[in-house]
Formats: C-alpha cells, sequence, structure tokens
C-alpha cells in the first residue's frame, strides 16, 4: 500500500541523487548490493548485542538504496530481468539479517522468548508472503494485494525497534504482535487472491469448443 502513495513522492527525491550517481559511473547493481551488505552489517553488529537504536539508525541509512537503484536503472535506462532478479533476491537477505538479528538478541541476551518466536514468524511469514507473489507471476497470475507488503513490514519493524532501543516500553511486543497479525493477514489474502484467479481460469470456456 505504501509503494502506492510514498514512491512518487520518494522518486521526485531520489531521482537528482540516481542521476548523480550514474553520471559519476556508479551502476545500480552497486549500490544494491553495497545496500544490502550495510544492512546485514548493521542488522547483525548492533542487533545481537541489544543495539537496537543504533542499530536501526544505521540500517536505515541503507535501506534507502532499496528506492535509489530502481531510479538508477531508470536513469541509464538498463531496467532489466537481471536488476530485478538481483534486488528481490537481496532483499530477502537483508530481511533475514534483521528478523534473524532480531530473533538472536530476543531469544538470548534479551530473555524474550515470545518476542523471538514472533521475530521468526515475521521472519518466515515475510518469505512466504514475497515467495507467493513471484510463484504466482511465473504463473501467470497476479499477487499485488496484502495488508502489510514489504515496505510496510519493514517500516513497521524498524520504527518499533529503534523506539523500543530508546527505552520506550512495550513498543516491541506491540509491533510484533501487530506485524505477526499483519503477515498473517497478507498471506491469506495472497492465497485467496491466487485461488480466485486459479478457480476462475479453469472454469473459462476452451477457445474453439462449442458450449
Amino acid at each position: 500500500m505504501l509503494n502506492l502513495h510514498v514512491r512518487p513522492a520518494l522518486n521526485r527525491i531520489l531521482n537528482p541523487i540516481a542521476s548523480a550517481l550514474v553520471r559519476v559511473g556508479i551502476t545500480p547493481d552497486a549500490v544494491t548490493i553495497l545496500g544490502t551488505l550495510g544492512v546485514v552489517v548493521g542488522a547483525t553488529a548492533f542487533y545481537p548485542r541489544g543495539a537496537l537504536f543504533g542499530g536501526t539508525v544505521f540500517i536505515t541509512g541503507f535501506i534507502f538504496t532499496d528506492l535509489i537503484d530502481g531510479a538508477m536503472a531508470r536513469a541509464r535506462g538498463t531496467s532489466g530481468k537481471w536488476g530485478a532478479f538481483l534486488d528481490s533476491t537481496l532483499d530477502r537477505v537483508g530481511d533475514g539479517a534483521i528478523f534473524g538479528s532480531l530473533l538472536w538478541w530476543y531469544a538470548a541476551g534479551g530473555n524474550e522468548h515470545v518476542l523471538a518466536g514472533l521475530a521468526l514468524f515475521c521472519l518466515v511469514g515475510g518469505t512466504v508472503i514475497s515467495y507467493a507473489k513471484a510463484r504466482a507471476e511465473g504463473l501467470g497470475m497476479t499477487c499485488d494485494v496484502g495488508l502489510a507488503e514489504r515496505a510496510e513490514r519493514l517500516l513497521a519493524i524498524l520504527i518499533t525497534t529503534g523506539l523500543s532501543g530508546l527505552g520506550v516500553p512495550y513498543v516491541a511486543a506491540i509491533g510484533l504482535w501487530g506485524l505477526g497479525i499483519a503477515t498473517a493477514i497478507t498471506i491469506v489474502q495472497r492465497f485467496v487472491a491466487v485461488h480466485r484467479q486459479a478457480v476462475a481460469a479453469a472454469t473459462e470456456p476452451v477457445l474453439g469448443v462449442q458450449q
């Protein structure tokens, strides 16, 4: 949902930055890889030690590369299948680092086993959401529905984790419970959407067959 409303405004801000990076010879793939490395380093270096606010600030600085690399590809006129594959695949790596590192902290140093379980559910659920879309598109269907797409999931976990690092009580639990519920709803929404399309396709009359 955020992609529809926020991306156009962000693109107006990021497009000049992307054009400047292209002019100095930086490639979109390099930005994608650098952004993922930054997220992985920030998550694994900060979160397992309980440095939730510092880790969130560090990670947020690299999250914006997910927007800049696409703008750079458009500026170069090189948007294509390889860039889409690389971006989507490395997104899974970054998400895994964030939720995996939070799981590590809550299970060990944070001693919050329920929150650790929720972090694990959000990690697996986010992977299912992304796979459902990819698989549906591979079968010729669409699967763009959902309460909590990647942008919403990242925004929710980073904001609540950062506030938790500042000492705001209960915000981590509220964030993870809310995200877990939204993730479950999104999975159901995508299953329903694909099921409807599959049933409709199966009941369509075959061309050339008289009814």
